[in-house]
Formats: structure tokens, C-alpha cells, sequence
């Protein structure tokens, strides 16, 4: 070992001697303070506008160091261009001036000669990370209950980079004498190992060794805050394989060995490394850890509850695309690792998950392919397509799988099933809209449709109520059934079905929904809902001021009623009858959703409400929601046409101007389960004309209230609650006024006096 440190001193000692190592660290110190200073300056300047009261908490730890335009992420994006300058010379030298044969006649090995040169390069690493420990140090000083773990993995991370860099420079530079060729095969590899990532992924089994090959977002992972062990052992495995390369090159040199010996050297290698990376990256080998505070990294409490439901059982997941749909892409063999990832927080709880994929084509509408490839049956075109395109994989007509699962129901889009081992199954969607791919709160309520019966939500039809299956701008179907929208109810866990009162409301409807009736139940009707409410079934209640007469009789039990009118303010801006409805104190207490969206300030768009009055009836509890505006606001009772005529408050008429519920949650009590039923004064405000309105200067928030509505009503368990703690890690130490000081310092100061030492150090040695 000894032998080691002093081959690892001279070699320090000789790159320092040149301005190269210098010139790199002092480069690197100042990119790192211009990125850390701009993410700073960010921060302050939010500070000082105040900006940070408002929205939810961001970690600045996470913003300042993690994030895409973070401290880190610029690091990896410059850090290999340092490398082939720093390892050009490392044995390259030793090769140009003869030096080498003087280490081949000392009582040296070449592992020795080796192992040191390679620690004077982890040495110099060590060196650039103490810079980024600095900056560290830093924002331990600035901000509060910074998250110092999120801050020490991604250093980590880096290091584990550099010192893999460090191990192919040190192979490329003892394949030449060249210095300059050393560094370009250096960059060279580099640019290889990047690309492997999307090479052979039609091929199965190379492909998984291709992508396992990749560099490219491996430090990733410790830049967020996760330390996983495959991605640690990659980085040990390479960096090894490399240095065992220059080994054997070595050894091959000094001992003259046969290329067919040092080729059988190389494979065995490669073979050995391959092999345990392979079997290493495997989900059930993997270990995760989530340093960060709010564990960001890793599925959220209720998503992990769903996931150790699904015990040992079996799941399967099989993707079928159809390759003339407009998202056939994502089926591409390139996409593979792509649909490995979407689902890695969920392989981290449950590693035995199986993917497939099968592709198909069914002629179906997609605008570019019907302009391009026009009058074709479905084979014609997909023929046509795969001849141009050079798809050299397997697509069936729909008619060959059509017996394994009935996608028209789907509209033969690109689509997933989720098939459980006892035969369960359920259907996960993409969505038409920027992020396409189904997120956490999507794919944990597909989840959770196979390990328990999820709420199924029952409309009343026959009096020309709003309908789930109804594309009018009155309709749901945008809410509850649209199966490309995110957000539907069917895709966030609810099923949806229409119910005739000329029967008994059924026993498998969990939310019982009466939106906005346009005649008068019959009394048997009535009776009927009576008898659902006196079980301590769950509902929602949506009237109107048109159809006041007809849902008062269905409050009455609840003491909640219709009251005449519509509640309007004049605006500069709007009709008077489009009520912007805030949530109360009580709303925000009630609900997480209610809570964000008072803290924004944020309001729920409702056109034409009516107010609410309440006096609860014995036994329930009533809680108001949402309110109209407590200033300028009234019950109109005379105007109706709000187009042409401006409401006047007239208080001889019964008019009152004052903050009226228009929303409120009614609850009880019943064999020893809480009933809960939702009262609004107005039915838009869950239709596809209102979610799709969009109003200059006026962001509505219905969704908050959407979310609220059905977590209350499905006893929390869908949507899937997606919270997460706060970060703490959002204020200043220190007063924003002083930090253009410590800017001037750490942008500055701090590169040029290194510049400065490393000119003290070089006249010094100059006067020797």
C-alpha cells in the first residue's frame, strides 16, 4: 500500500506541477458558483417579493442542487469534458518519454503501478467534490432545515462518476503514447457508452444488457436523492472492468502476451462484469434509499398500502398498442427501458411484476396517418407503414388477439392490463394531454380496482337529470366517464352507472347522485331516496334555480333547502350570475383540497347558483363548504336576463347582500357508519362545458373541489391520496439584503483565489 501512495504523491505532484489540474479546478469552482449562484438569486429574489407565502412549499434544497437547472445536474453536464484532460497524460506520459521502462525495472507490479495512478486521480475527484462541499456548506448557512442528505447523495453520486470517467481515461491512456489521442478516444468511449442505451432494444436479452451498458442518467438517481444499489454497483463494476482493461494492457506490454491471451483476458472480463450486472440490476436484487426529507423518491403511503395488498400474488401487466394509433410509438422496442421505468416505484414494493407487450393494428381515426396514407384497409396501410418505417417485429391483425381481451371498448387506443393472478383485471389508460403517460395517482387506483371493490357512483335518470354518458356542455361525461382525460372518475378508481327510480336504488351504488331534476319525482320516487337515505347511503345533491321545486323535497329530511333566487355580483369583467365560490375556514378544515386551494385564494366557478339555507335536521351535522362573496354579492330575485340588464340589489324585494352556502357536506351517523351527502346550489360546476371554460383572468379550481367531493364520499379511499409532508426547507437564515455579498464571494473570490495560489505555487517553484 505504501507503494501505492508514493506512485499516487508523484503523480499528484507531476499533475499539479502543470497548469492543467489547476486550470480545471479553478474552471470548475467557477462553474459551479454560477449555477449555485443563479439558483440562489432565484430564491432571494422570491423571498424578497414575498412570493414564497404563496402556493405550496418548494424544497429550495431540492430546486437549488436537484432539479433540472439545479447545481448538479450542470456538473454532469460538463464533468466528462474534464476527465480526458486530466487522464490524457497519466500513462501516455510514462509511454512518450520512456519513463515507463525505469517503473518496469523497479521492484514495482503493474496492479501497483496501476492502483496508484488510478488513487491520484480519485484523490483529484475527492478534490473537485470538497469544492461542491463548500457550496454545501453554504446553503446549510442560508436556508433553514436544509435537507443536508439530498446535498451529500448527489456529491456521492458525482464522485462515483468521476472516479468511472477517471477508469476508462486511465485504460484509453495506456493505449497510446498520445497524449491528444488519448483524451479523444477518452471522449470517444464516453459518447459510446451513452449511446448504448438505445441500441439492440428489439433484440430481447441484449437489449437489457445494452441498457444496463448506458451511462447516460446513471447518476441520476443520487442527483434526486435515491441511493439505489444497482446503480452503485455499476459504477464499481465499470470503473473495475476498466481498470482490470489497463491491467491486462499493461501486463501485455511488459510480458509481450498474444492478442489471443489478451483478448481471452478482455472477454472473461466483460463476460464476468456483464453477468453481475445483469443479475444485480434485476428488481428483486435492488435495494432503494429515499434520503430525501419528504421521501419524494418513493411511492407515497397510500400508494404502498395498495401494493402490499397485492401480497405474492401474481400481476402481470401487457401493453397492447396498436400501431396505427396516433401513440403507437411508445410500443417502439427503443421505448422498452422507457416502460420498465414507469413502473419502478411499484417493481421496488412488488420486484415479481411481469411486462409484455403485444402489438397489433386496427384501423382507427388518427388525423396524420389518414392524411398521409389515405383509402387503405388496416393491413394496407400498416404494410405500408413497417416497410417505411423498417419495423422488424411482430404485428398481428386484431382479429389473432382479439380472443386474449376485447379492446373496442377502448377504442383500440394504446391501453395496458393489469391482470392480477386469480383472474382480476383492469384497464390503465394514456390521456390525451402533455404528460400522456398515467402517473402515480393513475396507475395506484388501477392498482387498487384489483385488490378491492372500489365505489361505484349510480345516476338518477328519468327527469331530465344531468347524465354521466352526456357530451353537452351540461353533461358529465367529461368528469366521470371520458376515458383519455386524466382526470375522469373512472380513471382515478369510480365506475359509473345510470338508475331508474322505478326500482330500488341497488344495493352495490355507494354514491347515490341526483343532478339538477326537471320535473317532480313521483311520490314513489321519492320514497324510494328516502329509504336510501334512511340506510345512511351516500349522495350528491345538485340543484338549480330551476329546479329548486323539484330537489327541495329530496333535502327536506336534511334540513338543507333551495332558496329562491340567484346569486350574483357585479363585475367589470363577468356575467353578474357567474359566481366565484370560496371555500370557508370549515371548508378548509374539512378537506386537504379545500385547505390548498383557501391558501391560493382560489376560487370555484358556479354559474346561476342558488344560496342555500341551512337549519339541520336532528342528527345531522352540516358544514359549509363553499360561500358566495360576503361583500357585493346578493340574492337576485327580480333580474333574470343578465346579458342585457345590470342587477340592482333592491332589499325591499327580500334581496340580502352576504356570503350565502352554496356548497355544503351534510353527515350522520348510521350503524355505526358515518353517511355523508353533498348539497350545491348550482349543477355546472362539474359539467364539460364549466371544466372546459376558460375565462381570462379567472383560474378556477373546481378540481380541488371535485377531489374533495368524491375522497369525502368514497370514505377516503379514491382518488388516491397523493400528499406528501411539506418541505420545511423554503426560508432564508439570514436577512436577502446581505447576499449580494456572498454572492460576490463564492461567484468570484473564491475561483480567483485559487488562481491566485496556483500562481503563488508556480513562481515559487520558478524561483527553485
Amino acid at each position: 500500500m505504501k507503494v501505492i501512495w508514493k506512485i499516487a504523491k508523484a503523480e499528484l505532484q507531476a499533475m499539479f506541477y502543470s497548469p492543467v489540474a489547476w486550470l480545471i479546478l479553478i474552471v470548475f469552482t467557477f462553474q459551479v458558483g454560477m449555477g449555485y449562484t443563479a439558483n440562489l438569486d432565484g430564491f432571494m429574489r422570491t423571498l424578497t417579493m414575498g412570493f414564497n407565502k404563496f402556493g405550496q412549499p418548494v424544497s429550495q434544497t431540492f430546486t437549488i442542487w436537484s432539479s433540472s437547472a439545479g447545481v448538479f445536474n450542470h456538473v454532469v453536464s460538463y464533468l466528462y469534458l474534464y476527465v480526458p484532460l486530466l487522464t490524457m497524460g497519466v500513462i501516455s506520459r510514462e509511454l512518450s518519454t520512456g519513463s515507463i521502462k525505469m517503473l518496469y525495472s523497479s521492484p514495482v507490479t503493474n496492479n501497483q503501478i496501476i492502483f496508484g495512478k488510478y488513487l491520484s486521480l480519485v484523490v483529484y475527484g475527492l478534490l473537485l467534490m470538497a469544492v461542491l462541499a463548500v457550496f454545501g456548506i453554504h446553503t446549510c448557512i442560508t436556508i433553514k432545515h436544509v435537507d443536508i442528505p439530498v446535498i451529500l447523495c448527489g456529491i456521492f453520486g458525482l464522485f462515483l462518476l468521476f472516479c468511472t470517467y477517471a477508469a476508462i481515461g486511465l485504460f484509453m491512456s495506456s493505449l497510446t503514447s498520445y497524449t491528444v489521442v488519448s483524451a479523444m478516444g477518452t471522449l470517444a468511449l464516453l459518447a459510446v457508452l451513452n449511446y448504448t442505451r438505445g441500441l439492440w432494444q428489439d433484440v430481447e436479452g441484449v437489449r437489457e444488457l445494452a441498457a444496463w451498458l448506458s451511462i447516460s442518467g446513471r447518476v441520476d438517481a443520487f442527483v434526486a436523492g435515491m441511493i439505489t444499489t444497482d446503480r452503485i454497483i455499476y459504477f464499481l463494476l465499470i470503473a473495475a472492468m476498466f481498470i482490470a482493461f489497463t491491467a491486462i494492457r499493461m501486463n501485455s506490454m511488459r510480458h509481450k502476451s498474444s492478442f489471443i491471451v489478451s483478448f481471452t483476458k478482455y472477454a472473461v472480463v466483460l463476460v464476468v462484469v456483464f453477468g453481475l450486472g445483469y443479475f444485480t440490476s434485476q428488481p428483486v436484487f435492488k435495494g432503494y434509499y429515499d434520503v430525501t426529507r419528504t421521501k419524494m423518491n418513493t411511492l407515497t403511503k397510500a400508494s404502498q398500502d395498495v401494493v402490499a395488498k397485492l401480497g405474492s400474488d401474481d400481476l402481470t401487466i401487457t401493453t397492447y398498442a396498436n400501431m396505427l394509433d396516433k401513440n403507437f410509438f411508445y410500443a417502439l422496442p427503443a421505448m422498452y427501458m422507457f416502460e420498465r421505468q414507469l413502473f419502478e416505484q411499484y417493481t421496488r414494493f412488488k420486484p415479481r411484476i411481469k411486462m409484455k407487450t403485444e402489438r397489433y393494428y386496427e384501423l382507427v381515426p388518427n388525423p396524420m396517418f389518414d392524411k398521409q396514407y389515405p383509402n387503405m384497409t388496416g393491413k394496407q396501410r400498416m404494410d405500408t407503414i413497417a416497410k417505411l418505417m423498417n419495423f422488424n417485429f411482430d404485428i398481428k391483425p386484431y382479429d389473432d388477439i382479439k380472443q386474449q381481451t376485447d379492446l373496442s371498448g377502448e377504442k383500440f387506443r394504446y391501453v395496458k392490463l393489469l391482470q392480477k393472478g386469480d383472474g382480476k383485471q383492469t384497464f390503465l389508460r394514456v390521456f390525451e394531454d402533455q404528460q400522456v403517460m398515467p402517473t402515480e395517482r393513475e396507475i395506484t387506483a388501477a392498482f387498487k380496482r384489483l385488490v378491492m371493490d372500489l365505489p361505484t357512483v349510480g345516476f338518477v335518470t328519468g327527469h331530465g337529470e344531468r347524465q354521466s354518458t352526456s357530451f353537452q356542455d351540461r353533461g358529465y361525461n367529461l368528469i366521470t366517464q371520458e376515458k383519455t382525460f386524466r382526470y375522469a372518475l373512472i380513471n382515478q378508481g369510480f365506475d359509473m352507472k345510470d338508475i331508474s327510480l322505478a326500482n330500488e336504488v341497488p344495493d352495490d351504488i355507494r354514491i347515490l347522485t341526483l343532478a339538477e331534476p326537471r320535473s317532480a319525482l313521483s311520490p314513489e320516487e321519492l320514497e324510494k331516496i328516502n329509504r336510501y337515505i334512511a340506510k345512511g347511503g351516500n349522495l350528491i345533491l345538485l340543484g338549480e334555480p330551476a329546479s329548486r321545486d323539484f330537489i327541495n323535497p329530496v333535502l327536506a329530511p336534511l334540513g338543507v333547502q333551495l332558496e329562491p333566487g340567484i346569486l350574483v355580483k357585479n363585475t367589470a369583467k363577468y356575467q353578474p350570475d357567474l359566481l366565484q365560490a370560496k371555500p370557508t375556514s370549515e371548508g378548509a378544515a374539512f378537506s386537504m383540497y379545500l385547505d390548498a386551494l383557501k391558501k391560493i385564494s382560489g376560487i370555484v366557478s358556479m354559474p346561476g347558483a342558488s344560496p342555500l339555507s341551512v337549519k339541520p335536521a336532528q342528527d345531522f351535522k352540516v358544514t359549509t363548504l363553499l360561500t358566495s362573496d360576503s361583500t357585493g354579492s346578493w340574492n337576485e330575485l327580480e333580474t333574470t336576463n343578465f346579458i342585457d340588464e345590470t342587477p340592482v340589489l333592491n332589499t325591499g324585494a327580500g334581496e340580502k347582500s352576504e356570503a350565502f352556502p352554496t356548497a355544503v357536506a351534510v353527515s350522520r351517523t348510521v350503524n355505526g357508519k358515518t353517511q355523508k351527502i353533498l348539497v350545491t346550489g348550482d349543477a355546472d360546476w362539474i359539467s364539460n362545458g364549466e371544466l372546459g371554460a376558460s375565462r381570462y383572468e379567472l383560474p378556477a379550481y373546481n378540481f380541488n373541489m371535485i377531489l374533495a367531493t368524491f375522497y369525502w364520499l368514497s370514505d377516503n379511499e379514491v382518488p388516491i391520496d397523493m400528499t406528501r409532508e411539506d418541505p420545511t426547507d423554503n426560508l432564508s437564515n439570514y436577512d436577502p439584503g446581505k447576499w449580494p455579498v456572498f454572492k460576490i464571494f463564492l461567484k468570484w473570490v473564491l475561483p480567483l483565489g485559487l488562481l491566485a495560489f496556483s500562481l503563488l505555487l508556480w513562481i515559487k517553484r520558478r524561483g527553485k
